[in-house]
C-alpha cells in the first residue's frame, strides 16, 4: 500500500519561496482561491462554490453525518475529474503540495487519493490560514527590514519606468503599482482590474521576503492607497519616514511623457471624459469644460499640462512641504524622452547610493 500524505509546516516566507514541489494545489472553491492563494498555486477545487454552500447548509440545517456523506461523494467525483483532466499527464515521480482552508478535510481527502495513486504528496499543516498568518506577521507586525528610499517627483516624471531602470542597474526595487495593477492616479485603472487586497498583500510579502535586508529598497512615492488597494501599515510607516530622491522636470516634458504613457486612456475618449467629470467637485465648471473640450479634441499634451498645473502639482507641493527632509535629494532633467531616461536613471542610482552609503 502507498504511504499516506505527509504534513508540511510553513514556518517562513523564505521557506515558501524555496518550495520545490512539482505543483502547489489549492483545493478550495474558486471564490476562495480568487481572493488569495499561495504563490504559484493552481486551483483544483474538490467542492465548487455552489457545492460548498450546499454541504454547509445541510451540515447546519439537517445533520453533520449527511453533510459529510454528500460532501465525500462530491469530493470523489471532482477528484476523478481532476485525475482525468489536469493531472492526466503527471508521471510517477510527480510531487504535489496540497492545501485547503484550515481544517484539512478537503485537502486531506484529495491528498489521500493522490497518495494512493502513488504520488509523493504533502499537505500544508493549517492550510491557507498558515500562509495568511505569515503574510500578516510580515506586513502588519514587523518593520520593513531593508532601508526604504522613496522615488518621488510630480505627476508625469516617469517614476514607474525609472523604477524598472533602477532595478536593471542593480538596485533593489518593489513596484507597488505593478503588484496592485494600477498606475496610482485617478486615470490609472489597468485592464483586468486590481487584485483583492489579500492577494496583493501576499505578493508584496513575498517581494519583501526576497530582499537583502542589508541593502536599501526603492519604492515609488504613493499615497496610502494605490487605486483601491491599501498599503500595509508597516510599509506605509517606512515610506513616510524614508528619504526621498525626486525627479524634477518641466511641465512640457512631463506632459509629453504622459501622452506616451497614458496613450491607452487618451484613445478612449469616453473613459477620459468620465474620469475628468469626477473632478467637478474640486474645480470650477469652466475649468472642467476646458479639460473636456481638450479631451474630446484629442489634445492630450495640453490636457495633461492643464491637469498637472491646476490639479496634481499643487497637491504634490503641499504634501512635499509637510514631509520634506534634509536627507532628500533632487535630480533635474530637461527631457523625459525615451533616450533621456537611461542617463537619468544612472544619475538617480548614484544619488541613491550616496544617500544610503
Amino acid at each position: 500500500m502507498s504511504p499516506g500524505p505527509r504534513l508540511l509546516t510553513l514556518s517562513s516566507l523564505g521557506q515558501i519561496a524555496g518550495l520545490d514541489h512539482d505543483a502547489v494545489i489549492d483545493v478550495r472553491s474558486p471564490s476562495e482561491y480568487a481572493e488569495d492563494h499561495l504563490p504559484g498555486a493552481i486551483n483544483l477545487p474538490v467542492l465548487d462554490d455552489a457545492e460548498r454552500a450546499r454541504v454547509g447548509t445541510i451540515y447546519k440545517q439537517q445533520s453533520p453525518f449527511l453533510a459529510r456523506k454528500i460532501g465525500a461523494a462530491l469530493v470523489a467525483r471532482n477528484a476523478a475529474r481532476h485525475l482525468d483532466g489536469p493531472l492526466a499527464d503527471s508521471g510517477g515521480g510527480w510531487r504535489p503540495l496540497v492545501y485547503c482552508w484550515r481544517g484539512g478535510q478537503r485537502s486531506g481527502a484529495f491528498a489521500t487519493i493522490l497518495a494512493q495513486v502513488g504520488w509523493r504528496v504533502e499537505v500544508v499543516a493549517g492550510g491557507y490560514k498558515s500562509w495568511r498568518r505569515l503574510v500578516v506577521e510580515a506586513l502588519h507586525d514587523r518593520p520593513v527590514a531593508s532601508p526604504v528610499v522613496v522615488l518621488d517627483g510630480n505627476t508625469g516624471s516617469a517614476k514607474t519606468e525609472l523604477l524598472g531602470l533602477l532595478a536593471a542597474r542593480g538596485l533593489q526595487v518593489i513596484d507597488l503599482e505593478a503588484l496592485a495593477n494600477h498606475r496610482g492616479s485617478l486615470f490609472g485603472a489597468m485592464p483586468g482590474g486590481q487584485p483583492p487586497q489579500k492577494l496583493f498583500e501576499g505578493r508584496l510579502a513575498m517581494a519583501l521576503a526576497r530582499l537583502d535586508p542589508a541593502r536599501p529598497v526603492v519604492v515609488e512615492a504613493e499615497s496610502s492607497k494605490v487605486g483601491d488597494i491599501a498599503l500595509p501599515k508597516q510599509l506605509w510607516a517606512a515610506m513616510r519616514a524614508a528619504p526621498h530622491v525626486s525627479v524634477a522636470a518641466p511641465v512640457e516634458a512631463r506632459a509629453a511623457y504622459l501622452a506616451r504613457a497614458y496613450a491607452d486612456v487618451a484613445a478612449d475618449r469616453a473613459r477620459l471624459a468620465r474620469v475628468i467629470a469626477l473632478l467637478r467637485p474640486l474645480h470650477a465648471a469652466e475649468v472642467i469644460e476646458e479639460w473636456l473640450r481638450l479631451a474630446d479634441g484629442g489634445a492630450v499634451e495640453p490636457l495633461a499640462a492643464g491637469l498637472m498645473a491646476r490639479h496634481y502639482d499643487p497637491r504634490y507641493e503641499k504634501h512635499r512641504a509637510r514631509t520634506a527632509s534634509a536627507r532628500d535629494r533632487t535630480v533635474t532633467t530637461a527631457s523625459l524622452a525615451p533616450g533621456a531616461l537611461g542617463p537619468l536613471a544612472d544619475r538617480l542610482a548614484c544619488a541613491i547610493r550616496e544617500m544610503t552609503a
